[in-house]
């Protein structure tokens, strides 16, 4: 305990990181080919779409249920300014899974199934554009003073929050389509290369946009980006990801099939820890102050007694995973209903 103490902030942070991006890839690419199904041309071509998923949107939803849980036993603090802070988008976006989650599964055995299928999209649409406007109010900057949350409920609706909310709009669109080049073929497959297409253009344009907005918002990240001894850390992500980016648009003009899912879900990732490296060890961006890992993590008896469980549990966890993409792997077919 004495040895890793001081470290055990900093590595659930690198955990609960990396969650946030299984999650941020895994149902992202689920709710953008819900928000794909509200343009698809028929009922079969959406039978198809949703057929895809209906094997892995439960366990892709799950991990946000473990976030969710080690966010609270880890960072407390962290979890309970989030909930006051950014209670409506959270309970919207809420709605919004549990909207398409009912959606998806009366799709193909209610007699209103012209309702479901539009159901399912919108409520996917919602649940992304509400991520979307918490996670740009929380990296925008709250209104805290000795740790509570004082600004007022509508906070989270501004300029910054709406371009973010937009940018992930476009990431998701971008990962559904990438798995719909997968799943598919035909005529859905060489639309999905299009949007796929136009779609990561939009990412990588307003991805860069929330950077240099947080560059030029907060001070401190200024610093960074000015001081050699910084320079190499704040600035090595992201021109790793620009990397990525270009190999996943080589794929993309090469027609390959797995290969783009892969490159964007790397992108996403390296795009995601260039932004985390230049607000570090900062938890809380805040308007007056800012809140570190060191200040709202739980005590460390507390942190390794819940490494403990996920050493046991992960390894579990990954393997169904796994099995589950392994059986219901393949491209997608139209559902058949009795």
């Amino acid at each position: 305990m004495d040895v890793i103490g001081p470290y055990l902030p900093g590595i659930w942070l690198v955990i609960i990181g990396m969650l946030l991006m299984y999650y941020v890839v895994a149902d992202g690419y689920d709710l953008g080919v819900g928000i794909l199904s509200l343009f698809s041309r028929s009922g079969q071509e959406r039978s198809i779409m949703t057929g895809s998923l209906k094997a892995v949107w439960a366990s892709n939803q799950t991990w946000l249920v473990l976030l969710g849980g080690m966010a609270f036993g880890a960072f407390p603090i962290f979890y309970s300014l989030l909930l006051s802070s950014l209670y409506v988008p959270i309970a919207i976006m809420l709605f919004g899974l549990i909207f398409r989650g009912v959606a998806l599964e009366l799709s193909g055995h209610d007699r209103f199934k012209a309702f479901w299928g539009p159901a399912f999209g919108l409520g996917s649409l919602v649940a992304a554009l509400a991520q979307g406007f918490a996670a740009g109010a929380l990296f925008g900057g709250l209104d805290i003073e000795q740790l509570r949350f004082v600004g007022g409920m509508w906070d989270w609706l501004n300029p910054f929050a709406a371009l973010a909310a937009l940018t992930l709009l476009a990431c998701y669109v971008m990962l559904g389509a990438n798995y719909l080049i997968l799943k598919t073929e035909g005529d859905l497959q060489a639309r999905s290369y299009r949007v796929a297409r136009t779609a990561s253009a939009a990412t990588l344009a307003l991805g860069a946009a929330i950077f240099v907005w947080n560059v030029l918002r907060f001070p401190y990240i200024r610093e960074r980006w000015a001081h050699p001894s910084s320079l190499i850390l704040v600035a090595t992500f992201p021109l790793l990801a620009l990397l990525a980016f270009a190999f996943y648009r080589r794929s993309l003009s090469r027609n390959h099939s797995l290969a783009p899912l892969l490159w964007s879900a790397l992108f996403v990732v390296l795009a995601f820890v260039g932004l985390s490296a230049g607000i570090y060890p900062v938890i809380i961006p805040g308007i007056t102050g800012h809140i570190t890992i060191q200040d709202a993590s739980a005590h460390p008896a507390t942190l390794a007694f819940m490494l403990v469980a996920v050493v046991i549990l992960f390894p579990i966890i990954l393997t169904y995973n796994i099995y589950n993409y392994r059986v219901f792997g393949g491209k997608a077919r139209e559902e058949k209903y009795e």
